[in-house]
């Protein structure tokens, strides 16, 4: 049987950038104590309130069909999040989908297609390969250099720029590193995308998880205001990944345009959890602030165990929930360490190269697992990377 070239542009790109994971689960299925530092899924439930206000709005009918654009209830939540920002913003600029890296697919889909470009720093989030290539585009790396703390620069990303590039994909706060991108940053990232007419495609799911400091975006400045798309979700803000509640904002020509190709894939989202939604948007939920003091203080505690341990260079986050180490000084790729790992310690972690070539020399920590548990990784972690220097010293 034939089939479509999709298929083949993503074979690789799926479940097997999570074998460690997919392997760490399998095992832990079995009654292995394995300790997951994989995956960010917070570890705190959503506040009672909005379990209450979805449970509310269930058993007062909300679930029949929606419409495309979203229910009127969260629209205007969002509206009301974002005038905020950026004072021009009206309903006609919102679009709301099942979860942030659904609005990615079907925004990145109505932008692109083959022979294209797409431009994404490297390290990068292990699914933005899979969403640039899905539309028959091409990515195009920025390298982004733990010398400058992962953060873009506007010189590399203008060297990187081919005649092909339509779209900068960013991410800020960023996945895997914790990278916040600056105000000055943002402002000369955003000169480059304009002097080569970019979209600029902005992931700010870990806006809200952003340790201390503000927080910049392409969003906030009106000379960018007709080439940006923010996407992004309630999933790391209020601790509910598992509702799918997502939204782009872009430019009222955008969006009226984009309609189509989502209504195409899915005819709206459900009602009650848009109502949940916009109960998140409007109401004071410390749920965030609690998660920022966790996942800095549980950072800071790794850097300090792993710091010490030969051959491992931690890196501290500033925002989100993972932090990245360099495990190069052992003698290990991040793969090979991570599988050691999860091997001789039962503590399951994520090789960089899931994250892209310039993260092979890492592995990415999940804050998202109580205190105790980070102590005992940390440990754990440490006696595979002595007992790594020991062989070293040995094999000399």
């Amino acid at each position: 049987m034939r089939y479509a070239s999709i298929t083949d542009r993503l074979a690789s790109l799926g479940s097997e950038k999570w074998a460690v994971h997919s392997e760490a689960r399998r095992r832990k299925e079995k009654g292995e104590p394995i300790i997951e530092l994989t995956i960010g899924e917070p570890d705190m439930p959503p506040h009672e309130s909005l379990l209450a206000e979805a449970t509310r709005a269930m058993h007062a009918g909300r679930y029949r069909y929606s419409n495309g654009r979203g229910e009127p209830s969260v629209v205007e939540a969002l509206v009301r999040k974002y005038k905020k920002r950026r004072a021009d913003v009206t309903s006609a600029n919102v679009l709301c989908f099942p979860g942030t890296q659904t609005a990615l697919f079907v925004v990145m889909l109505g932008l692109v297609e083959k022979g294209d470009g797409v431009l994404v720093g490297d390290p990068l989030y292990a699914t933005y390969e899979g969403v640039i290539r899905a539309t028959g585009a091409d990515q195009v790396t920025v390298p982004l250099s733990a010398e400058k703390g992962f953060h873009m620069q506007a010189e590399d990303l203008e060297r990187a720029i081919t005649p092909q590039c339509r779209v900068l994909l960013l991410n800020t706060p960023h996945n895997p590193t914790g990278a916040v991108l600056t105000a000055a940053e943002i402002v000369a990232i955003g000169e480059v995308c304009r002097k080569h007419d970019l979209w600029i495609v902005c992931d700010e799911v870990y806006e809200e998880l952003v340790f201390s400091g503000g927080f910049a975006s392409p969003f906030d400045s009106p000379d960018l205001a007709e080439r940006t798309i923010v996407c992004s979700s309630i999933s790391k803000s209020h601790a509910a990944p598992g509702f799918r509640s997502g939204w782009a904002i872009g430019p009222e020509e955008f969006t009226n345009r984009l309609l189509s190709v989502s209504e195409t894939m899915l005819f709206g989202t459900q009602p009650f959890i848009a109502d949940m939604t916009a109960f998140a948007l409007d109401n004071a939920i410390d749920t965030s602030a609690r998660m920022r003091k966790s996942y800095k203080s549980r950072a800071e505690r790794i850097v300090t165990v792993l710091s010490e341990a030969p051959g491992l260079v931690p890196l501290m986050p500033e925002a989100g929930m993972f932090i990245v180490v360099d495990v190069s000084g052992t003698g290990m790729s991040g793969e090979e360490f991570a599988w050691a790992l999860l091997d001789e310690e039962q503590v399951a972690v994520m090789p960089g190269a899931s994250f892209g070539d310039r993260a092979a020399d890492f592995i990415r920590i999940s804050l998202t697992v109580p205190d105790d548990q980070i102590e005992e990784a940390s440990r754990r972690i440490s006696a595979l990377a002595m007992r790594s220097n020991c062989r070293k010293e040995k094999r000399a």
